[in-house]
């Protein structure tokens, strides 16, 4: 089943993302742990892809694997940072291969040593591409609540947005955000530039204080005062951390699905206890 699919349904849908291992000798325990995350019955699972496609092949091992076991449909992500057009052909025709039928495009973070390949430049042009090739795989693409990093302004970012929808991107899975006004926001915006494409809300439990400046660099989210005084707390006390960081996270739920935003996704880090703790908090809400 495709993710479009799901989401044509209006109803609410929890999903989650693990990431496959860098080396092969990590790949056992990684998929461990991302088939406990799946037996607890999420809607769709994504699976991540390393900088430059250093994880492409356990990638798309990782997703089948979680597809065959659980009958989860998956998510296989694709960035084309560093791909040709020939790698990502033969890519999707793997993914085409082993059944899956949803792709994150992405153009992905460019690598310290910088490009490798220059085929691409934006992830709109490899979601052209991959409409191009299967035009029935269903596409996903990110968006962010409060403008990409390297955008100056936030228009400018959802410009880029709607280039990514035009070019045949079915749904959008936000970046971490910490205030669900900051979404509300968002939204709001983009449905008025004409975007109205199924967006998920993607959600970062932080459950670690050393994740806080570390998120805040990759995403470029804003902290509200409530969760750094949060973290100020708790975030010296690793169980404590763990159990305020999961509740914070329900509770941007609970907010969002009361705001008849239904569709969460949920960013483990490959954590089963995270996923677990989440769901357990909404097991009368989501059934």
């Amino acid at each position: 089943m495709t993710v479009k699919q799901i989401l044509k349904d209006n109803e609410v849908t929890v999903s989650f993302e693990v990431f496959p291992p860098k080396t092969d000798d990590k790949f056992d325990s990684v998929e461990k742990a991302s088939m406990e995350i799946a037996s607890l019955k999420p809607r769709f699972m994504s699976v991540t892809y390393g900088a430059g496609g250093g994880t492409s092949a356990n990638t798309a091992e990782l997703a089948t694997r979680i597809q065959d076991k659980y009958n989860t449909p998956v998510i296989a992500h694709l960035t084309c940072v560093s791909s040709t057009k020939e790698t990502v052909a033969e890519r999707i025709a793997d993914y085409q291969k082993r059944g899956i039928k949803n792709i994150m495009a992405l153009r992905g973070d460019i690598p310290k040593e910088g490009r490798v390949a220059f085929d691409y430049n934006y992830a709109s042009e490899l979601i052209r591409d991959i409409k191009e090739i299967a035009p029935e795989i269903c596409i996903g693409g990110a968006c962010y609540p409060e403008g990409h990093i390297e955008c100056a302004r936030q228009s400018e970012d959802i410009m880029h947005l709607k280039e990514k929808v035009d070019a045949g991107c079915d749904f959008l899975t936000t970046q971490m955000f910490f205030d669900n006004n900051t979404l509300y926001n968002f939204l709001y915006k983009i449905r008025e530039a004409g975007i109205n494409v199924p967006v998920i809300a993607g959600i970062m439990p932080i459950t670690n204080a050393r994740q806080v400046d570390r998120s805040i660099a990759m995403s470029g989210a804003t902290i509200p005062q409530r969760f750094r005084t949060m973290v100020d707390r708790f975030g010296s006390d690793p169980d404590k951390m763990a159990q305020a960081g999961i509740i914070y996270a329900t509770e941007q739920i609970i907010d969002l699905i009361a705001n008849n935003v239904n569709n969460i996704h949920i960013y483990t880090m490959n954590k089963p206890e995270i996923a677990a703790g989440i769901m357990k908090s909404l097991s009368n809400i989501i059934s």
